[in-house]
């Protein structure tokens, strides 16, 4: 009987173990399908392929020169190897390294640059476990990008601040932010990008995640933010997973909200152009139909372009992407929008747990922005 036992379970484990296998050959095979609108004109060109996984890209311009940060480490889920590369560039396509960032002991993660009182502002957050839960906003300074000031805890204690946005010019910063542990989201300022009060909250539930802000024409703030949906499983697919869209006239206390359902905007990159506001982020071309849901482990993920309206989220195509992929910046100088984002190997449809595990490419999109205009006219 024993060996009965025994043979059965030697089976199942190899029968379980094939199939792994041959899904992660599946994956390893599976030709993008990316769907890239050949009206958008993208010229797409790799900034880093080192071999090693690159990821949480931001961009900004400053004194003349691209300034690109980005995360790099063994793969996507938490370690102590993780460390913040800013590099910088007057062209976008030759690159220089001026600085390698780290935290002793912890993974660092989600970097925005930003530039307050003529200074570079390099925001982070940290996390010590291996499932990425930063538990809090740092902050480090620099006057040229290469020497800077160690990292500090900003904010209030918990609250993981996004990309700052000033609408005057600099003499105040809005940060949105979003709770540690999930399903909160709320709006800060501050005149010095050091000291930053809470203004109101935005949207509690619906493990409210990753959250960002632009402003519009005439004056109001529009939010968008990932929500995971109360019911996300074991693979962190949900059949609820939305995108929240949020507005508020000054002082932004008072928030209108509604939701998207095109997909769960991770990683936002938000930024306007002649009255409309637009988003780099993540897209999930399988929807919510699949088994597993919206923003599985298990599923397929792209950088996509949107337009953000106040009652919409406007899907407009995706990048040259795959695998784990996202987590954008942008920069629009002269007619065109440059576009940094990372991704897995484009040639390749990987889902994304093996898209975490694998090397990925920091990469680099310019967009004429007169094509991203005509092709919002016709979505």
């Amino acid at each position: 009987m024993a060996r009965r036992i025994l043979t059965f379970v030697g089976v199942g484990l190899a029968v379980a173990l094939a199939a792994v296998v041959a899904l992660a050959g599946y994956w390893l095979l599976r030709p993008n399908r990316a769907r890239v609108d050949p009206a958008l004109a993208a010229e797409v060109w790799p900034v880093v392929s080192d071999g090693l996984h690159n990821s949480n890209t931001h961009l900004i311009y400053w004194r003349d020169h691209f300034y690109l940060v980005h995360a790099r480490s063994r793969f996507h889920m938490g370690n102590d190897e993780s460390r913040l590369v800013v590099r910088r560039s007057a062209d976008a396509r030759q690159w220089a390294e001026l600085a390698v960032l780290d935290m002793p002991d912890a993974d660092i993660r989600d970097p925005k640059l930003a530039v307050i009182g003529d200074r570079l502002f390099l925001y982070a957050l940290p996390n010590n476990g291996f499932e990425p839960e930063p538990y809090g906003t740092v902050v480090s300074t620099s006057d040229d990008g290469i020497h800077w000031t160690p990292f500090e805890q900003v904010g209030e204690p918990g609250w993981l601040l996004w990309e700052p946005k000033t609408p005057d010019g600099g003499a105040t910063w809005y940060a949105t932010g979003y709770w540690h542990e999930h399903g909160r989201s709320a709006l800060f300022k501050s005149t010095d990008g050091l000291a930053w009060e809470r203004v109101s909250d935005i949207h509690q539930g619906d493990r409210n995640d990753e959250t960002a802000n632009e402003f519009l024409p005439d004056g109001r703030m529009l939010v968008t933010a990932r929500l995971e949906g109360d019911d996300r499983a074991w693979h962190q697919g949900s059949k609820n997973a939305a995108t929240l869209l949020a507005v508020a006239a000054p002082p932004y206390t008072e928030w209108t909200t509604t939701r998207s359902l095109t997909t769960r905007l991770d990683g936002p990159a938000l930024f306007s152009h002649n009255g409309r506001v637009y988003a780099a982020g993540r897209y999930d071309p399988e929807g919510r139909e699949k088994w597993y849901g919206m923003s599985s482990l298990l599923g397929r993920k792209r950088t996509a372009l949107y337009e953000v309206r106040p009652d919409a989220l406007i899907y407009l195509s995706d990048l040259p992407s795959a695998g784990d992929t996202s987590y954008a910046g942008v920069v629009i100088k002269d007619d065109d929008l440059y576009v940094s984002y990372y991704s897995s190997e484009v040639g390749r449809d990987y889902a994304w747990l093996l898209g975490a595990v694998m090397p990925s490419d920091v990469l680099m999109a310019r967009v004429a922005l007169e094509k991203l205009e005509a092709l919002a006219d016709v979505r």
